[in-house]
């Protein structure tokens, strides 16, 4: 017998049982974003390698260490996308969509990076985000938040914290680089070897470690929070002030510094404590510089991103999945002319009730045995048809999970009573 071939490690199935919280998650969010005005933009898994050094950065983890990399047959060199922005922005500019014009884009699929497998992070992972494109000021970025507090409002979700930080203009942030590598030169010893490779490449990112060791020199390094010009100062208390008006709770984390290199101004992270070492779940902010880094007119632009498989798990542990019934009517055919005439019955019914979910017997098989799969099929209604019943143009309706009596119907009857019983 051959070697069984099973799944990659780090990628996973999405079985029949897991998909009503699948389902719940992406039906809600396309309702919502649609009902602001965001339009459904997607783009291809795979992208030229070019465009994640470009955007993301070269000197990020993502880059560096977790994106699927290689070279076609053609001699090109492409990459599994790791995140979804980058691809958002290059059809952007591709299709003429930028210049001049506002956008409010959102997407949904697949995204990967060889990560260490653990609960919520996968090699092989999905997201749903939300871009705009041509608005400058806070505004958009209050739309973008607001936009995920309601989100969660609609799964019922709680225990999710909103954090906020600026990262200033460009040039701002670029003096604080310097500023903040001089520091943590002067301590060189003390960062550990992961922070002592970032230290020339993407010192932002040691402030976001984890390190319990380094916590202490990471509190005592300059805060880009006290060097704010005028200009990222206004936009931050703005901000601020929008999201106080909405009534909408944050938390100023000057900490917060998002792993990709596009990013300025204002960055955002919804976070938990529900999920172990996990705990984002949704993060992004504004990259007005992007857009003109890959190639187009000078664009501001912000966005952000949530993990499905995180957001799954909390729905799970919350206990809001929704229960899901794959059918409501199960129809059951015994003998030859009950089967020809159930067959033609099934579609009449389905044109007339296109949104009902029925299951027509399929493999034969006693009547006793057809009613245990008409029972574990989960349906409401069993619809009974023998050979007596097509002769007479009549159905039997059975009911399967109330105490009622059984009923004869005459089969251009059943639609009415179908509407009436579901």
């Amino acid at each position: 017998m051959s070697e069984q071939i099973k799944v990659i490690r780090g990628m996973h199935d999405i079985l029949p049982s897991d998909m009503p919280a699948w389902q719940q998650l992406e039906d809600h969010w396309r309702e919502l974003v649609e009902s602001h005005g965001y339009r459904q933009i997607r783009t291809p898994v795979v992208e030229r390698t070019a465009l994640f050094k470009r955007s993301v950065g070269e000197a990020t983890d993502i880059v560096e260490k977790e994106m699927y990399s290689f070279e076609d047959r053609g001699g090109e060199n492409l990459s599994l996308r790791p995140e979804g922005t980058a691809g958002v922005v290059r059809a952007g500019i591709e299709h003429g969509m930028l210049v001049n014009q506002q956008q409010r884009l959102w997407y949904t699929g697949p995204m990967f990076r060889y990560e260490r497998p653990q609960r919520g992070r996968y090699r092989q992972f999905h997201q749903m985000g939300a871009e705009c494109f041509g608005m400058p000021g806070a505004d958009i970025e209050a739309e973008l938040i607001g936009l995920a507090a309601r989100y969660w409002k609609r799964l019922g979700l709680s225990g999710i914290e909103l954090q906020i930080n600026t990262l200033g203009s460009a040039e701002l942030r670029r003096d604080y680089r310097d500023r903040l590598t001089a520091y943590l030169r002067d301590h060189f010893e003390d960062l550990d070897e992961d922070s002592q490779r970032r230290l020339e490449t993407n010192p932002l990112r040691i402030l976001d470690s984890k390190n319990p060791g380094m916590q202490a020199l990471i509190e005592a390094a300059p805060k880009l929070l006290d060097h704010l010009d005028d200009e990222s100062a206004e936009h931050f208390e703005q901000l601020k002030s929008l999201l106080d008006a909405m009534g909408q709770p944050y938390v100023v984390n000057p900490r917060l510094v998002r792993g990709l290199d596009y990013y300025c101004h204002t960055v955002f992270e919804w976070v938990t404590d529900s999920l172990g070492a996990q705990g984002t779940v949704c993060a992004g902010g504004r990259y007005d510089g992007l857009v003109e880094q890959l190639g187009g007119k000078p664009t501001p632009a912000a966005g952000f991103a949530m993990g499905i498989e995180r957001l799954v798990s909390m729905l799970r542990d919350q206990d809001r999945v929704k229960p899901a019934t794959d059918c409501d009517v199960y129809l059951l055919m015994v003998g030859e002319a009950a089967q020809r005439s159930g067959r033609a019955l099934a579609e009449q019914l389905r044109d007339v009730m296109p949104r009902l979910r029925l299951i027509v017997h399929a493999g034969g098989g006693s009547f006793k045995s057809q009613m245990k799969k008409a029972d574990k099929s989960g349906a409401r209604i069993a619809l009974i048809l023998g050979e007596d019943e097509a002769a007479a143009g009549q159905v039997s309706l059975k009911y399967l999970r109330e105490d009622r009596p059984q009923q004869s119907l005459l089969q251009t009857e059943l639609p009415e009573r179908l509407a009436e019983a579901l």
